[in-house]
Parts: C-alpha cells; sequence; structure tokens
C-alpha cells in the first residue's frame, strides 16, 4: 500500500495520467456531440487511427505541426460527413454503418500509409510538439509541473471541454442541437433544418475524433505505428454513456480511466509476482467497464438517439 501511494503522489504520474486522456477528451467530446444530435458514430476508432496517420503524413511531408491538426481535423469532417449521408440524410443503420467507416477508414489508412512509404521498415521519426508551461502558474510546486507544462493539444482539448459545455447548455445553437437529439418533430416545427444540424454535429464530432488520433503521433508520440489507437475510439463510447452525454463528467471519465491505465504501467514495472502482464493490461478496462455499469443506471440518453429522421414522418 505504502508503495502504491508512492506512485499515485508523484508528479510523473499525474503528468502521464493528463497525457493518457488527453485524445480520450478529443474523441469522447467528438463522440458526444455526434450523440446529443441523434447519431451514435461508431466510426470513431477508424476516424481516430486515419486521423492520426493523416496528421503525421502532413508533418512528415514537410508541413508545419499545426498544420498536420488541421489536416487530420479535414480528413475526419470528410468520413464524418460520409457517415452523415449514410445515416441522416439515407436513414440507414447507425451501428453498421459506423462499423463500416471504421474498416474502411483503418484500411484506407494502412493502404496510404504503405502506398507512400512502400520501403519503410521501422516508422519514421517527426519532431512533436514540444511541452508549452503557462507563465507562473507552472512555478507552483507540484501542481504547476503536472497541470501547466503541458502539449498545446492537452490546453485545446480542455479548453474545448468548457467551449462544447457552453455552446450545448447556454446558446441558441446547443439548445437546437439537443432538441434534434431528443425531439426532432418538435425541432423541425420551430423551423430547425434536422438534417443539416445533424449533419454538421456529426461533421464536427468527427474533425475531434481526428484530432484526438493525431495527438498520438504529433504530441504523445513521433511516429505512426499500425494499430496504435488500441481501441481508444471504444472506450470513447462508452464515457460518453459514462458521462450522461455531459461534457464535464466526460471529463472526469476520461481521467479515471487514464489514472486506472497509468497505475496499471507502474504496478505492472514494480511487480515482483508471477501474476501475467495481461492481468494488469486488463485492469483498467474491468475497472471502467464497473464505474461504467454504476453511473449508466442513472443515464438519461438522447430520446432520438439511434432513431432516422424522415420529414413529413409523424
Amino acid at each position: 500500500m505504502p508503495d502504491l501511494l508512492d506512485m499515485i503522489l508523484t508528479t510523473g504520474f499525474w503528468v502521464a495520467t493528463l497525457r493518457m486522456a488527453t485524445p480520450l477528451i478529443f474523441g469522447t467530446l467528438g463522440e458526444l456531440v455526434c450523440e446529443r444530435s441523434g447519431v451514435l458514430n461508431l466510426g470513431i476508432e477508424g476516424i481516430m487511427t486515419v486521423g492520426s496517420m493523416a496528421g503525421w503524413m502532413w508533418v512528415y511531408q514537410g508541413g508545419s505541426l499545426w498544420g498536420g491538426v488541421l489536416f487530420a481535423a479535414f480528413v475526419g469532417a470528410l468520413f464524418g460527413l460520409l457517415h452523415s449521408l449514410l445515416t441522416v440524410y439515407l436513414g440507414l443503420s447507425q451501428h453498421v454503418t459506423g462499423l463500416g467507416i471504421t474498416m474502411l477508414a483503418s484500411a484506407l489508412c494502412y493502404f496510404v500509409f504503405r502506398m507512400l512509404l512502400p520501403n519503410v521498415t521501422t516508422p519514421p521519426k517527426i519532431v512533436p510538439f514540444e511541452p508549452f508551461a503557462l507563465p507562473l502558474l507552472s512555478k507552483i510546486p507540484v501542481i504547476g509541473d503536472t497541470i501547466f507544462v503541458q502539449s498545446p493539444l492537452t490546453w485545446l482539448a480542455l479548453l474545448l471541454v468548457i467551449f462544447i459545455s457552453y455552446t450545448l447548455f447556454a446558446t441558441p445553437l446547443g439548445l437546437a442541437v439537443r432538441m434534434v437529439g431528443e425531439n426532432p418533430l418538435a425541432a423541425e416545427a420551430q423551423g430547425i433544418n434536422v438534417h443539416l444540424l445533424r449533419t454538421g454535429a456529426v461533421v464536427f464530432g468527427s474533425a475531434l475524433m481526428a484530432v484526438g488520433g493525431t495527438y498520438l503521433t504529433l504530441s504523445a508520440f513521433d511516429a505512426f505505428y499500425i494499430g496504435m489507437v488500441n481501441g481508444r475510439g471504444w472506450i470513447c463510447v462508452a464515457l460518453v454513456v459514462f458521462a450522461s452525454w455531459k461534457p464535464g463528467k466526460a471529463l472526469l471519465g476520461t481521467i479515471l480511466f487514464a489514472t486506472f491505465d497509468a497505475l496499471q504501467m507502474r504496478v505492472q514495472q514494480q511487480a515482483r509476482t508471477a501474476i501475467p502482464y495481461q492481468f494488469y493490461l486488463m485492469a483498467p478496462y474491468v475497472m471502467s467497464i464497473l464505474a461504467l455499469i454504476i453511473m449508466s443506471r442513472r443515464a438519461a440518453y438522447p430520446k432520438a438517439l439511434l432513431i432516422p429522421f424522415r420529414r413529413g414522418e409523424r
């Protein structure tokens, strides 16, 4: 127990936790925006994968880091547009379409990578984002090094939590998005274009998912590896339910999962037992599932989630 407390109370542990939480924050916010409008986006795993490759490839080909972020967001938005055309306008199954988007994006990502770099055996490296320290605040003992010295993309993720929370619950646009996710017929009666608003939400949410993927290659690591997203997209889908579709609780959920993940890595490194390492890898997911079960019992999901909207139908 003392060793466990020592690990948790170190600055490095919480730096790692916030770093691991950042891609989850982007992905969870993106999925949350989609679902608030009534569209489940199971393409998130593939969109994060293609975002990680697109941003890295942009920088590897000589572009800027922020240009890579914007390019990844653009590519993610294109896949979001495809998803919305199939589910919002054609009314196809959101489950099947999302899984199809994941397979398409992942396969296309690997194909493009091999096509552009056919002879590469070791993933080439780039110069990633450097941690940015906020003046004065970064000098605070312990907390300063943990919270106020982070990647610029981490700052962007935290600002997006505030922005999306404010937009959803304090602006007419946010009210309209929530309305089309709860009662699209009432929204249509108020003159709101349900299809257009849902499409915008899915496109924007997918762009955020792709930025979450590119964080892995432009900030957390310095290269693109096949399989590096490693199921983070599916965790984001679960975290949306855990958060009851609220951005603030989504932030807490991502930090909770990242804490479990960072803890298992350190326990695994210091363990002197014969327990297989797979047990430690499994632990954060099991804990997250338990937390999800507890929280989801009281979750109030958007009433029109997964229900296609067709004009004129009652």
